[in-house]
């Protein structure tokens, strides 16, 4: 029997495999390990994952991206009308009041809820894996962040019941994480003993999520949870975004904000910027050809600037360590390990500050990308 553990990200979806004995990450059909939350509509087709991302600039009002946030949510919901104008295609309310999105598909105006465009990325996720495997896929175990409410966990659900998957259970992306680090650890302290005390730091693209768990061994315990909703890689994307928009403002007279296609384009340039400020501490330039009339632009970035403009993101990233650990009730020298795990860990700043609250260096042993789906698969094994 197939068993699949599915990470459907904010931005990226992971699936891991139990394969010739050990888990495996199933990579799609451009060998990425990585496969895009996205869902393109066009004229004649429908695509999803990297090739439905290469048309987001292309195809704007039509690809359907970052929807995670949307599950399960009236229209009316505050934090919907919130995203609402930072997507560049069209939410709209649907007979039961949930929101949907409007797009263009095969020369129509079609009306889709978010569990149809869920169970279409995650259609996409089953057929790799059944690539990868060789073999039908039914049963899975699906990630969701802790903070998720009934009604969201009931959408993804529905999703993956639209997806022909029956899900066998629905995962906190942190006790996923916990779950790929240790069940089967070797050295961990015997049932009788004082256990094995470990914090996992999750900050993706969209959220930050903090666990404090024991581990004995075979057995593992959530002590606590703590989670920011909205403080991820994207915030740090956004500072990026406001700073370049007002540089472009005053240097060429330039209305980013005016046009969807050009703000998504900033937004992606502002993504690769980030990730090669991680690395490199000197001054990187931005350059974007025929960005808006058909002129080119260009600026500059280095780190220090980059942590002067993200301060407050970086201070925020405090507030769930200290509820974990209130929450669990232990002392910080009790803590064994710190694990990081997300994309949004790589800053060097969201590093330190964690390492700064622990008072110990950061471990990196997990894959950043992999770990939750790793787990899913895991639980998937034991169910």
């Amino acid at each position: 029997m197939a068993v699949v553990g599915f990470d459907v990200g904010f931005q990226n979806c992971c699936i891991a495999v139990v394969k010739s004995g050990g888990i495996e990450t199933a990579s799609n059909e451009f060998t990425d390990r990585c496969t895009p939350a996205v869902v393109s509509f066009n004229a004649k087709n429908r695509t999803i994952g990297n090739a439905a991302k290469n048309q987001m600039i292309t195809n704007t009002a039509s690809t359907v991206s970052h929807f995670k946030r949307l599950h399960g949510r009236l229209f009316q919901d505050h934090s919907v009308q919130a995203e609402k104008a930072s997507l560049p295609y069209d939410l709209v309310p649907l007979n039961d009041g949930k929101v949907g999105v409007k797009v263009m598909y095969l020369d129509q105006e079609h009306r889709f809820s978010i569990e149809q465009v869920t169970a279409m990325l995650l259609t996409k996720l089953k057929d790799i894996a059944e690539a990868n495997l060789q073999k039908k896929v039914v049963e899975c175990v699906i990630s969701i962040p802790s903070f998720f409410t009934d009604s969201e966990r009931k959408s993804v659900l529905d999703a993956a019941k639209i997806a022909g998957l029956n899900c066998l259970k629905l995962m906190n992306d942190s006790t996923a994480v916990a779950l790929n680090y240790g069940i089967y650890k070797e050295g961990l302290p015997g049932c009788d003993e004082n256990p094995k005390i470990v914090a996992f730091v999750d900050m993706g693209h969209s959220a930050l999520q903090v666990s404090v768990c024991a581990f004995n061994k075979g057995k593992l315990r959530v002590l606590s949870t703590a989670f920011d909703p909205y403080l991820g890689g994207k915030d740090f994307d956004q500072k990026l975004v406001e700073y370049f928009c007002a540089e472009f403002k005053s240097k060429y007279k330039m209305d980013v904000k005016s046009k969807a296609r050009a703000m998504l384009r900033l937004t992606q340039e502002c993504e690769k910027l980030k990730k090669l400020m991680s690395s490199n501490s000197t001054d990187i330039l931005l350059n974007i050809e025929c960005f808006m009339d058909d002129k080119d632009v260009c600026g500059k970035m280095n780190r220090a600037k980059f942590e002067e403009l993200c301060a407050d993101l970086i201070e925020r990233v405090m507030v769930p360590l200290m509820t974990a650990v209130e929450q669990a009730q232990v002392r910080l020298q009790d803590i064994s390990a710190v694990e990081i795990v997300g994309g949004a860990t790589r800053i060097p700043a969201v590093k330190a500050q964690i390492s700064k609250f622990f008072k110990r260096d950061v471990s990196t042993t997990l894959n950043a990308d992999e770990a939750v789906a790793r787990g899913c698969a895991l639980q998937s094994v034991i169910m």
